[in-house]
């Protein structure tokens, strides 16, 4: 019976011993668990903020990370980079309050800090950013006790396009053609590309084809067709490149050119003593005097281009003179006589023109007096010539007739006196 108490005494202790190592364990359980909860809701609580970034090509970035809402002690910021340079997950930038930003795996001097690590801002600077620098970038924030906390920052770029703008050699024809051609090269997104025609509109049609290039960028080509007649010739049109990376679209202009060798010559007077040779050609003709049969130019003429000059009114100039007109699609021609007379000759010319108006004027007379409207009194003379008498019916034809002869007479001798005095 003894024994009993000693083995209660014993299972006492025992299970004393025991409580106390549940006790102690339990409590070691709630100490972790209360730290993991504690841990957790201050992960919970805090905060990276990065961003989803796009920029033009040449320009520089700036790649946000900011850590929020932690009172946690930040050990280290660092970099990572997935990009077209580098397909492989690379870290290039760490940042620690003792050391401050280095560089890892190559140094970069497009890279800079930006932020302030007492600040929990890792944000970092990159100029000149290329399509090779596009991808996604991740910010790290080591953290004690909790750990590292990340964002993933995406960087994407646009490419703006290389515009040019080029015209066709168009001949006159009746077959549709290629007059222009507006190119967006090495866009991205793809550049849109359109024509502003104006009263074109019905007689001018555009294409457009574009060719995706292994960096992404696209170049579109649109071409501008019509047929080549003098109606669209010297029309102006407008090539208009829009695309995301400009800043605003990019308008250029161009002149339709339709080319054609020179069509129809004209010789006009441009002066009392020269002439000047014209036509309708693109590109403009050149002009070529020449005299058939005859050595030219000679004295007494003088060629300018287009122009024909007489310095002196010789009857050896007379003659035939040809203006060419010529370009590299063709010539034509043109022809131009030309009389002189010196003045004796002159005089006599007016001499003769004097003497048949006279013969004029006396065979109207004569004609007058054989049809009876003219009568002779016996024994006189011209000057003796009397009208004739009115007729019965009053008829005043005959006296309207003699006095017209009168009045040619008269202009008759006052030519002679001019002529007279100019000797």
């Amino acid at each position: 019976m003894e024994a009993l108490p000693v083995f209660v005494s014993l299972r006492s202790n025992f299970y004393e011993r025991s409580s106390s190592r549940q006790v102690s364990g339990c409590t070691r359980l709630t100490l972790l668990f209360v730290l993991i909860f504690n841990l957790s809701r201050c992960s919970s609580a805090l905060r990276v903020i990065g961003g989803n970034i796009t920029e033009v090509q040449g320009e520089t970035v700036v790649l946000p990370c900011k850590l929020i809402d932690t009172t946690e002690t930040l050990t280290q910021i660092s970099w990572q980079r997935m990009t077209r340079g580098k397909p492989q997950n690379d870290n290039f930038y760490t940042i620690t309050s003792q050391n401050g930003p280095q560089f890892v795996n190559g140094r970069d001097d497009r890279f800079q800090i930006i932020g302030n690590f007492s600040d929990k801002n890792g944000s970092i600077q990159l100029s000149n950013v290329t399509l090779l620098d596009e991808g996604v970038y991740t910010c790290i924030f080591t953290l004690f006790p909790s750990g590292n906390h990340e964002t993933k920052i995406p960087l994407n770029l646009l490419v703006p396009p290389v515009t040019s703008l080029s015209h066709n050699h168009a001949v006159l024809g009746n077959e549709e053609v290629s007059l222009a051609t507006c190119t967006a090269a090495g866009s991205r997104p793809p550049a849109e590309v359109r024509w502003l025609t104006g009263t074109l509109a019905e007689k001018v049609r555009a294409t457009d084809s574009s060719t995706q290039h292994s960096n992404g960028t696209t170049t579109t080509v649109s071409s501008l067709f019509g047929v080549p007649t003098k109606e669209i010739n010297q029309h102006v049109v407008q090539c208009v490149v829009t695309n995301p990376a400009l800043s605003k679209e990019e308008t250029m202009s161009f002149t339709i050119q339709v080319y054609f060798s020179p069509m129809g010559v004209y010789i006009g007077e441009k002066s009392k003593d020269s002439f000047r040779c014209v036509t309708e050609a693109n590109p403009s003709a050149n002009f070529t005097w020449r005299r058939p049969g005859h050595s030219f130019p000679q004295p007494g003429v003088r060629v300018e281009g287009a122009t024909l000059q007489f310095l002196s009114m010789s009857s050896d100039l007379n003659g035939l003179y040809q203006c060419e007109a010529s370009n590299l699609y063709g010539k034509d021609s043109g022809y131009l006589y030309v009389h002189m007379t010196s003045g004796a000759c002159s005089a006599c010319w007016a001499l003769f023109s004097l003497l048949l108006i006279a013969i004029v004027a006396a065979a109207a007379v004569w004609y007058l007096y054989k049809s009876g409207k003219l009568t002779r009194m016996p024994g006189g003379t011209r000057e003796e010539m009397q009208k004739v008498r009115k007729t019965s019916s009053g008829s005043e034809e005959p006296q309207r007739v003699e006095e017209e002869v009168e009045e040619e007479a008269d202009e008759t001798a006052v030519a002679v006196q001019e002529t007279q005095r100019s000797r």
